[in-house]
């Protein structure tokens, strides 16, 4: 009798250490967020649009991107959340209409998709490296970014840096002011060893990034006077993530922007790429070139 309890323990124990063993298996693997390279190809070929997926390396740190349009044509560059990849403006990189007047660019920021995976940087960092890769792409026509959530302060942090080099900022429902965030304690858990490895996929990178991101937006803030770009901010009057007061930070503090202009979304939420998207699609059809 005894005998047999034990062997009922030993089979319970050996089959909860199994099922944990295949899940940390499955957060090393699992949710990675991207789009793989032969679902990249059928997408595009079933949208018949030609495009370009590669990698930039500097300093064996990588940025992939996917590119379409013609290589003459105004460029925009397309920055996306947390978590995120580049295929979160796959629609925008196929339409028709943009086509005709942009060259589009859209990255894996780095730590996510196809560039360095799961390391995740700071702010200042992200957008040294970012700014780097756009270099090599410079055709001499006006550059649109385009930055949705935690892509809005990543191109906000790029053009401070290179404050002649951006036409326009497209935000998006960016969280730019570092009032507005409240970093959830919990967030500082989960960073720490072994429970990190405990959380799956692009999940980990983007806890560790918005674990950082408040600190970042304060070092942020006094550098606003450095933009001198347009400014498109995009923001829905509902949304949760990204409280909707970002708009008037924005306006405040981007001083020496060369103009402002503001689309609200009424009642939309935090995903307005998606839920929005000829909104947003007919607004960069918009932007004057001149």
């Amino acid at each position: 009798m005894t005998s047999n309890r034990s062997k009922k323990r030993f089979r319970k124990r050996y089959v909860a250490l199994s099922i944990f063993m295949v899940y940390l298996v499955m957060c090393q693997s699992c949710m990675k967020m991207r789009m793989s390279p032969n679902k990249t190809k059928s997408f595009f070929e079933k949208a018949k649009t030609n495009f370009i997926s590669e990698k930039f390396s500097i300093s064996e740190h990588d940025i992939h991107y996917i590119q379409t349009g013609e290589n003459d044509k105004p460029t925009l560059v397309f920055i996306h959340g947390s978590p995120g990849s580049w295929d979160a403006f796959k629609e925008y990189l196929k339409d028709s209409l943009l086509l005709k007047k942009y060259r589009m660019i859209a990255i894996d920021r780095p730590g996510f998709g196809y560039s360095n995976f799961g390391q995740a940087e700071d702010l200042q960092t992200q957008s040294k490296r970012i700014n780097a890769f756009l270099k090599t792409k410079d055709n001499k026509q006006p550059v649109i970014l385009i930055g949705h959530s935690m892509g809005g302060p990543v191109i906000t942090e790029m053009t401070t840096l290179a404050p002649d080099k951006y036409k326009t900022l497209v935000i998006i429902a960016g969280s730019i002011d570092p009032d507005a965030e409240k970093p959830e304690n919990w967030r500082k858990v989960i960073k720490t060893k072994p429970i990190r490895y405990l959380i799956p996929g692009a999940m980990r990178p983007a806890n560790d990034e918005l674990w950082l991101l408040k600190q970042d937006l304060k070092d942020l803030k006094p550098l606003l006077k450095n933009i001198k770009s347009e400014i498109l901010i995009i923001h829905g009057t509902k949304d949760q993530l990204v409280p909707y007061s970002n708009v008037g930070f924005i306006q405040k503090e981007f001083v020496n922007a060369k103009s402002m202009d503001l689309i609200s979304i009424k009642d939309a939420n935090h995903f307005i790429p998606w839920t929005h998207f000829e909104t947003i699609r007919d607004a960069l059809l918009n932007i004057k070139l001149e």
